[in-house]
């Protein structure tokens, strides 16, 4: 199986990362995490642009470094997208794009015609930097990135430098690249909605060491862990579009374990999509109940109470089928309810949103 092995230990005057992750070879695992928690430094021993004190790094089976070998940045097989796109200001577009072609050694795994229409530039192939705006010049830096044929794409906070209207626009181009491409992505962020959106796998640095790290689903569902999307707890799921109700402007997302109605996004059926569930927006019943203006009701089994970042609520942890929703409930309730695991209960869910 295809696995990221990486071990480090770096110490800076205030400053200590000392990290040991084994991740997917496949597919976006999300490095996420405030400033300051080590996810650029992570990602610079990865590229091999920092020599880590102690080090030890595999891809898919090739020592990239350890005790007796260390590959230079040029000899590791990989893309590395900054926050600044750093094009060449007196070349074009497709002459940026025709550098990073020339210096390639490696067999192609993305031609450039693919990473041009990956990417959606065809239309700006022969505009100079200067005539491109901030998205532009992103989506121009990450198909270069793309033409030197990486086994391995770094993407280290590729939209910070953005504004909302521009994140929005690329957002879509990096879930086709996560789609349609196989290779494995490590991308770094702090921002909430880029992980909902395209990570499949988490990690989640503070202070230079790993806090939790597994499936992005399985990971946000632990009670146990301090990891939150935005202002509180709450789970990720994936599903399909399965129907729409055009009368009332909604749609239905079917996910193993049930179904939830959800506002109208004009999202094809058939087509998978992730939504985000908040904790605060699920209310537990010992009873399925009728005559309420809740549309998402679904039947399932307490498997886990723990305690919230206050004193006064509890998370509750419920298995629907194969899914699991986080529940965050006052402590009287649960009292009042007389929860615990294998109790059966009715998650009503007052608030489901697409990630995007």
């Amino acid at each position: 199986m295809d696995r990221i092995t990486a071990r480090f230990h770096v110490t800076w005057p205030g400053f200590t990362l000392g990290l040991d992750l084994d991740l997917p070879g496949r597919g976006v695992t999300a490095i996420f995490g405030q400033s300051g928690s080590g996810k650029t430094t992570l990602l610079r021993c990865i590229a091999g642009l920092e020599r880590a004190e102690r080090g030890f790094l595999s891809f898919n089976g090739e020592v990239w470094q350890d005790d007796r070998t260390f590959l230079p940045t040029h000899k590791r097989p990989l893309g590395y997208v900054f926050q600044e796109a750093s094009l060449f200001p007196h070349l074009t577009v497709l002459g940026n794009l025709r550098y990073g072609l020339t210096r390639s050694k490696a067999e192609q795994k993305v031609s450039l015609d693919h990473a041009i229409e990956l990417l959606g530039i065809g239309a700006l192939l022969e505009r100079k930097p200067e005539r491109l705006s901030g998205g532009e010049r992103q989506r121009v830096g990450i198909a270069r990135a793309l033409a030197v044929s990486p086994r391995l794409l770094l993407m280290d906070e590729p939209l910070a430098a953005l504004d909302l209207a521009r994140k929005q626009e690329i957002l879509p181009y990096l879930e086709r690249l996560r789609d349609e491409l196989e290779i494995p992505v490590l991308y770094v962020t702090h921002s909430p909605d880029e992980v909902s959106r395209l990570a499949d796998y988490l990690v989640a640095l503070e202070a230079g060491t790993v806090v939790a790290q597994g499936p992005i689903a399985e990971t946000l569902a632990r009670i146990d862990l301090p990891i939150r999307l935005g202002e509180e707890r709450g789970v990720i799921l994936e599903g399909i579009v399965a129907e729409r109700d055009e009368r009332w402007h909604l749609e239905r997302v079917e996910f193993p374990g049930g179904s939830l109605w959800m506002r109208d996004q004009s999202i094809p059926l058939g087509h998978t999509v992730r939504v985000r569930v908040p904790s605060g927006g699920i209310s537990l019943s010992l009873e399925e109940q009728h005559g309420s203006s809740i549309l998402n009701m679904l039947a399932g089994h307490v498997e886990e109470i723990g305690d919230d970042d206050h004193p006064a609520h509890s998370l509750v942890r419920v298995r629907i089928g194969e899914t699991v929703l986080l529940a965050r409930l006052t402590k009287r309730s649960v009292a009042a309810l007389q929860l615990r695991p294998g109790v059966p209960v009715w998650a009503q869910i007052k608030s489901v949103a697409v990630a995007r």
